[in-house]
């Protein structure tokens, strides 16, 4: 099976062709441009799934690909939580002391303030791409340059790691959604889902009400902002229920309180 991946701009999009590997150990990976393209492979089928990243404990959601959960008609299967380790990577023969600028997206730049403050003579330098910040280093033979990638850039592109673990704190870790046409629910045990409300007074009170009175936890909320239509809001929730009664009970009430209900995927939570 393949498994589509955007291989393009973005901090976490470097690291999405691991996720991929660790979610589908022998899937074939397809590198997609852009976003949406990873689910125009899904709806052409030149794709079985695709793995997207959905949020950053550092950099916050990645709002794009909530709103192509919500545009398309696709599924949440599994999901998974990814340690990011950000690494000083230069050329063979380059050594520490040689470097003084580093190349990498701003994202990852900006998770590396300490590193940057302790050596006020390296200067940060905003790239288009993490893993394209070490081929650019390494293939131009760079000696004064080095990137902050992941240790699977260096492995591609020939790259040697100068330093591990750059990264200002090592809670840094990238969730992502493993999506299909399948609705899989065996084992599942939470549910995420999205709403949007009516325009009526307590109406945010009464959605969320749905869940408590069920005793049913919820891990997360998010709002995003409707297209088209200003000041109003989707909202985003992950449920820790799979497809049990209580849940499905919760769900049949939402319906009534809410505007659009849209089941995004029932699924095992990561440990």
């Amino acid at each position: 099976m393949k498994v589509a991946v955007v291989a393009i701009q973005g901090e976490r999009g470097a690291f999405s062709h691991q996720a991929a590997l660790l979610l589908m150990p022998h899937a074939e990976v397809l590198a997609c441009q852009t976003s949406a393209d990873v689910f125009d492979a899904i709806d052409s089928a030149r794709a079985g799934c695709a793995v997207i990243p959905v949020e950053n404990t550092l950099a916050g959601p990645v709002g794009e690909h909530l709103d192509l959960l919500l545009e398309r008609d696709v599924f949440i299967q599994r999901e998974l939580r990814l340690r990011i380790e950000h690494n000083l990577i230069a050329a063979p023969g380059v050594r520490p002391r040689d470097i003084r600028v580093v190349l990498s997206h701003p994202v990852a730049l900006d998770q590396c303030r300490n590193f940057f403050r302790r050596r006020r003579s390296i200067k940060p330098m905003a790239f288009y791409d993490t893993a394209g910040s070490v081929k650019h280093v390494v293939a131009n033979r760079l000696r004064d340059t080095a990137a902050i990638a992941s240790r699977q850039a260096a492995e591609e592109y020939g790259g040697k790691i100068l330093q591990r673990g750059l990264e200002d704190t090592k809670q840094n870790f990238t969730r992502f959604f493993l999506v299909g046409k399948k609705k899989v629910a065996a084992n599942a045990d939470k549910t995420s889902l999205v709403f949007s409300l009516k325009s009526t007074s307590g109406a945010l009170f009464k959605a969320l009400s749905v869940f408590a009175l069920r005793d049913l936890d919820l891990s997360k909320i998010e709002s995003r902002p409707v297209r088209g239509k200003p000041w109003e809001y989707m909202f985003y929730v992950d449920v820790l229920s799979g497809d049990d009664q209580p849940m499905r009970e919760a769900l049949h009430h939402l319906q009534k309180v809410a505007g659009l209900v849209k089941v995004l995927g029932i699924y095992p939570r990561a440990s």
